[in-house]
């Protein structure tokens, strides 16, 4: 397979160019920072009631899976901006579709902490 200008070898510059990835999100996309800003109050909650280890499991993946689905929407948004500059229908399918898929894990996310956290919150407040 014949090597691109993109691609590298190097797993150190590989690991610089994804956190630069990550350190891009953080900086530019709002909708990540509220993210993070709900998985500190999940990651609190998670200390103050003591959950098990594995419904931290769950919190962490669940919390990865959020950004992750993120990141690969402001990826798809990104790319989709460089082909086209015109209003594209096919182009908007691809943009909804991956902002879809954000919702759909955030969705997951407020399922997996009712389930974790609700009935301790409603045992420590009675």
């Amino acid at each position: 397979m014949k090597k691109t200008k993109w691609q590298t070898e190097n797993f150190g510059k590989s690991f610089k160019y994804a956190v630069s990835g990550i350190i891009y999100c953080i900086k530019t996309q709002r909708n990540i920072l509220i993210q993070l800003f709900f998985a500190i109050i999940a990651i609190c909650l998670g200390i103050f009631l003591k959950i098990s280890k594995f419904e931290w499991a769950i919190i962490i993946f669940t919390i990865m899976f959020v950004i992750f689905a993120e990141m690969l929407n402001t990826a798809v948004e990104t790319v989709v901006d460089l082909v086209t500059e015109e209003f594209n229908e096919k182009a908007k399918i691809a943009k909804d579709v991956a902002a879809g898929a954000v919702l759909i894990s955030a969705i997951n996310a407020i399922c997996m902490g009712l389930i974790i956290f609700l009935d301790k919150l409603i045992i420590y407040f009675n």
